[in-house]
């Protein structure tokens, strides 16, 4: 049974990780504390094949909900990815085939793991996929869940608002995905579902099925995104690639976390740890007082998240690692490492040997932006052959190495 201490429902409800809840607080409180074991969850759609740190904040609460000995859902989008969530996009989201899909979700449940108990014996969190219902909806029954949302509801979206400004395509299946989306909870006979801002319009328009098909209310729970407070942009964005992956190695994910500009160091401790609101003002206060250098409180701030995915023990490791690196300019420990024999290359497929670079696109992409350097000096034509004669040490991006070491002729 979940339990109903009321002190923990109220830390629950009091969390940072809740920005709004509808529709009401002292709604849920009095369900929450009925006793009854509610079922809650989150969607992600896979468009991408790694989740990131501004996702996080939904399942660390959903975690919480786990521990009260709730029936949590992680409900994996693999249908609604290949339709794709028109929220925020000022033209029509690129579809995905299914076999991309399957591809991007492949480690879905090894990413959340770290966060999620999927193996619990009492309670598992359980994974769930909406292709399961949706591929068996038939036209008539599309047309009976349409008939619960009006156009005018759908146009007053801000995105489709301008798009109609500047004279862009709006088209018939994106105004189906919030139907798709909503559909879920009523699938699921979910009681709370979680999401972020974004997504508020998509969750409301479930919180409206549900009401309509199984005749009860469905708590929406909104949590915070992820914000630059000084740009007031996302931090986090799998379109623009800029993001800390959950799964990338410690050392990849404690670089880029010191990369991070300062001003998110208290938003990143808010809503990707665990530790307390105590010690997140203690920090808070401390940079405002201008007591410490910031990168010392990043540092803590690295430490944390990567003791959060991957343990105490690689934690430190990364750390000694990023200083080695970073601040003393060493080569780094372990790096994979290339075979060749002296000679001329094709700098392309040297980079996608190398297995750090996905594709030779990517590879022609990162040497245009100069991003790609060979013991300090930085490849700038990728037409060009490259001359390997010396071993040497390959700088991909900030963070990723791989070295080049000869064969006996």
């Amino acid at each position: 049974m979940p339990k109903t201490n009321y002190k923990e429902i109220t830390e629950l409800l009091d969390s940072r990780l809740i920005d709004k809840l509808y529709p009401s607080r002292v709604a849920l409180e009095k369900f929450l504390n009925s006793g009854k074991k509610l079922t809650v969850y989150h969607g992600v759609d896979p468009t991408s094949s790694s989740l990131h740190l501004g996702h996080s904040t939904n399942y660390l609460l959903l975690k919480k909900f786990q521990e009260l000995g709730h029936k949590t859902i992680l409900l994996i989008g693999d249908f609604t990815a290949q339709v794709g969530d028109p929220t925020g996009k000022l033209s029509q989201r690129k579809s995905l085939t299914k076999k991309q899909v399957l591809a991007n979700l492949k480690t879905y449940k090894q990413q959340l793991g770290k966060i999620l108990n999927f193996t619990s014996k009492t309670n598992p969190t359980q994974l769930v996929f909406n292709s399961k219902w949706l591929r068996k909806l038939s036209f008539e029954d599309l047309i009976k869940i349409a008939a619960n949302l009006t156009v005018s509801q759908l146009l007053k979206r801000n995105m489709f608002q301008k798009r109609l400004k500047k004279g862009h395509e709006i088209y018939l299946h994106e105004f189906l995905y919030p139907l798709m989306h909503g559909y879920d909870s009523v699938a699921l006979n979910t009681d709370i579902e979680i999401g972020g801002t974004d997504q508020t319009f998509n969750m409301f328009v479930g919180r409206d099925l549900i009401k309509k098909y199984k005749h009860k209310e469905k708590f929406v729970i909104i949590t915070p995104l992820l914000i630059n407070p000084k740009t007031g942009q996302k931090l986090m964005s799998k379109t623009e690639g800029d993001y800390v992956a959950l799964d990338d190695s410690p050392n990849e994910m404690y670089a880029k976390i010191m990369a991070l500009p300062d001003e998110v160091i208290i938003p990143c401790f808010k809503l990707c740890t665990e530790i307390s609101i105590k010690e997140i003002k203690e920090f808070e206060n401390t940079l405002r007082q201008r007591k410490v250098n910031p990168r010392e409180i990043k540092a803590k701030l690295a430490r944390e998240i990567v003791n959060l995915y991957h343990g105490p023990r690689n934690s430190l490791s990364a750390e000694s690692e990023f200083n080695k690196v970073f601040k003393e300019k060493k080569t780094p420990t372990n790096i994979p490492t290339l075979i060749l024999k002296k000679g001329e290359y094709d700098i392309l497929k040297l980079l996608v040997d190398s297995k750090l670079v996905s594709s030779r696109s990517q590879a022609k992409r990162l040497i245009e932006q100069r991003a790609i350097d060979v013991d300090g000096k930085t490849i700038s034509n990728w037409k060009a052959k490259f001359l390997i004669k010396k071993p040497s040490v390959f700088k991909i991006g900030k963070y990723k190495f791989f070295q080049v070491g000869l064969k006996d002729n």
